[in-house]
């Protein structure tokens, strides 16, 4: 690898990212990060393109010194390792994604400019998830409280709507966003459950029920996050 393009586009096959991808995550034309590869990273983007893959700027320009930054300090004993095995989205060398935030608008999924969230692609890889396939929403209802409070951020899979029995799915249902335990029954009957059982009744659709009331499985729940919302005590 010669030059700083070369790099580039090194870093994009490792995420999984094609150029096209990329271009539409930086907000510029593909034939910007056309450009990039074969003439090199313009010096204006450097420091924002190393940040991003987590790389030092010096070997993203020059390809000389550690790729990756050391993330051991030095100065401070090591941390033990911790009790449970990490999840996959703990797990990963430094190389991130940027997931974009989405509305739901006049019963559409619409980007929510400027917003996003910055998984690791290894994880987002070991998943099966495209990185084109992945947006993240806000959890739209308490119905899936604790395991998932109202307004956490959802990342979902766009690629993957076939039903899987007990896995998590955000739909549409007459252009509103629900996110629920799927089950299938006969002819293609949608069964919707929720984690608040108590609270929230099961649910029954027919497949004709289904197209009347335009109940459309958007896509897979794989990851989810939230803040407490006050300190205890």
């Amino acid at each position: 690898m010669n030059t700083s393009g070369d790099r580039l586009k090194a870093l994009l096959h490792e995420c999984g990212l094609t150029s096209s991808d990329f271009a539409a995550q930086r907000s510029v034309t593909p034939q910007h990060v056309n450009n990039w590869l074969k003439r090199g990273v313009p010096l204006a983007r450097l420091d924002e393109l190393a940040d991003l893959f987590c790389v030092h700027r010096r070997w993203l320009r020059t390809g000389e010194g550690p790729k990756h930054p050391n993330p051991i300090l030095r100065n401070f004993p090591p941390r033990p390792a911790p009790a449970n095995t990490p999840s996959p989205l703990s797990v990963h060398r430094g190389r991130v994604l940027n997931v974009p935030y989405h509305e739901v608008r006049n019963g559409l999924l619409s980007p929510a400019a400027g917003q996003h969230l910055r998984l690791p692609a290894k994880a987002l890889k070991e998943l099966g998830v495209r990185p084109r396939n992945a947006v993240c929403l806000a959890m739209p209802a308490s119905n899936m409280a604790p395991l998932i409070p109202l307004d956490a951020t959802l990342a979902i899979d766009l690629g993957m709507t076939q039903v899987v029995e007990g896995e998590t799915y955000a739909l549409l249902h007459n252009g509103t966003l629900r996110v629920n335990y799927l089950s299938l029954g006969q002819h293609g009957t949608l069964y919707l459950h929720s984690h608040d059982r108590h609270n929230y009744a099961a649910e029954r659709y027919t497949a004709a029920q289904r197209q009347a009331q335009r109940l459309e499985i958007i896509g897979w729940v794989f990851h989810w996050s939230h803040f407490r919302q006050q300190r205890p005590g």
